[in-house]
């Protein structure tokens, strides 16, 4: 009786596909919804400060500019990866970053540990223009950045959103964004945001200072 039903199902393709989707999908449930748990679990570790009001608006800037397009945020822990760009990255340094800068696409160099390895001038300069300082670069040039000034009111309604997201903003950080983002080009926002990558959002030990 039991080989009639799998006979059954042999023969009618419709039926096979159907139970073969429903199979596919509850494999895949099973695979993914738990990465899906730890991610949301993903918490930042104790001294690990949320980005300050001109990075977090350096950060934007890079988003809203499509510099991850190019640009990833994520160093396998591959020994030629390591070897090229520094320690492999965590998802704990990713815990603040709402859309967060993972992923496969390089066109250019990753980023996740670029902070200090360079100059603010030179990032000044390779933002402006890129083949002054890399002669083979693709890279478009970001010149209006330096035009530009930063909206602190945009960056302070940022910082109460994600506060309510969960991002320990206190109101005397979102109050004080007013004067750190005084006279601030955009250009400035986007090298700060780049000289702390690997650096600022590296988790520090209970109880260390942290960084400049």
């Amino acid at each position: 009786m039991r080989y009639k039903h799998f006979e059954a199902i042999e023969k009618h393709a419709g039926l096979l596909g159907v139970l073969i989707a429903i199979m596919v999908s509850l494999g895949g449930l099973a695979e993914i919804t738990p990465l899906f748990v730890k991610a949301s679990a993903a918490a930042a570790p104790p001294g690990y400060p949320p980005y300050d009001a001109l990075r977090l608006a350096g950060k934007d800037i890079y988003v809203r500019e499509g510099c991850y397009l190019c640009h990833s945020q994520m160093i396998r822990s591959l020994r030629f990866e390591t070897q090229r760009y520094g320690e492999h990255s965590s998802a704990s340094e990713s815990a603040y970053d709402r859309p967060f800068q993972w992923g496969s696409k390089r066109t250019g160099p990753d980023l996740a540990r670029v902070g200090g390895k360079y100059s603010d001038e030179w990032h000044r300069l390779h933002l402006t223009a890129p083949r002054a300082v890399v002669p083979e670069s693709n890279m478009p040039n970001y010149a209006w950045l330096a035009e530009r000034t930063v909206d602190v009111t945009t960056v302070q309604g940022r910082m109460q959103t994600l506060r309510r997201l969960g991002d320990p903003y206190t109101d005397a950080d979102i109050a004080a964004a007013a004067d750190a983002l005084e006279d601030k080009t955009e250009l400035d926002a986007l090298v700060a945001y780049l000289q702390g990558l690997g650096v600022r959002n590296k988790p520090q030990a209970p109880g260390a200072p942290a960084a400049p």
